[in-house]
């Protein structure tokens, strides 16, 4: 009888727990377009990426007063790529992860998750599309398409190596970085 006294003492506390209000700081919760999300950030690059001559996206980088591109994974920005061609966003998420495995290779649950993650955000694209990538650092990455918010990758392994992709030394664009963040040479 006190065994089943005890579980319903257990399933009550529960559920009071259940009932409380969740709340959010405001750093936590994404903010729903682009402008809020860029807020304090001014535009600190610019590059073309061009493949076998063909222009695939314009990226600009929005950055605080201050930022380090050599600590880019502590620091909160914004980086948007202005499509020029017709892209998938399945193929998006494969290329994605192909260069994250390009900086340092990942394990396969890993890569596979973070491929889900991307392959169930990014859509497909066309010219003039816009899909800017904000990182939270102590959350992870937010995505918007053409100032409205897709949706948030809660991992800051995935953020940090996911702008990688452009900010990392490792890149496979050296020269697309260094256009990129031609302001911060010394």
């Amino acid at each position: 009888m006190s065994t089943r006294r005890h579980a319903l003492s257990r399933l009550i506390a529960l559920t009071a727990l259940a009932t409380l209000p969740v709340t959010r700081s405001w750093a936590s919760t994404p903010e729903a377009d682009a402008r809020m999300a860029l807020q304090g950030k001014q535009v600190a690059g610019q590059a073309m990426l061009r493949l076998w001559g063909f222009e695939i996206y314009e990226a600009t980088l929005y950055a605080p007063e201050g930022f380090d591109p050599s600590r880019f994974d502590r620091q909160r920005f914004g980086l948007e790529l202005h499509y020029r061609r017709n892209f998938k966003g399945a193929d998006i998420a494969r290329r994605s992860v192909d260069e994250m495995q390009g900086i340092e290779p990942l394990g396969e649950p890993q890569s596979s998750r973070w491929l889900q993650s991307m392959a169930g955000l990014f859509p497909d694209v066309k010219p003039g599309d816009r899909i800017l990538g904000v990182h939270v650092p102590g959350t992870g990455a937010r995505f918007y398409l053409n100032g409205r918010l897709l949706g948030e990758v809660t991992d800051e392994a995935f953020s940090a190596r996911f702008f990688g992709i452009w900010l990392s030394p490792k890149t496979s664009q050296p020269r697309f970085r260094d256009t990129l963040l031609a302001q911060w040479r010394r």
